[in-house]
């Protein structure tokens, strides 16, 4: 996921270095462009120690419908930029 991710965000110029400097906010732009990649990482890694994959039957503990919550909708944002910059791009 990371890589794909990560391939997404050089394709779609999403990359701090790819947000001029003059812009007003544009540290801050950069900053929250450089988080993606942390909320990628950090859904990879939950997905890893509490998803169902690798054979698991999904009853981990230690997860609370908050955190699950938390997690689906990060993920969802991450995927709504994704395409509307994509979508933007193929105008």
């Amino acid at each position: 996921m990371l890589e794909l991710v990560k391939a997404t965000r050089v394709e779609l110029k999403l990359l701090p270095d790819d947000v001029p400097n003059a812009p007003k906010g544009a540290e801050t732009i950069k900053r929250v462009l450089s988080n993606l990649a942390t909320v990628a990482q950090g859904l990879a890694e939950l997905r890893g120690l509490y998803g169902t994959g690798h054979g698991r039957d999904g009853k981990a503990k230690g997860v609370k419908p908050r955190h699950a919550r938390l997690a689906v909708f990060a993920a969802s944002a991450l995927a709504v930029f994704l395409f509307e910059t994509h979508k933007e791009a193929s105008q």
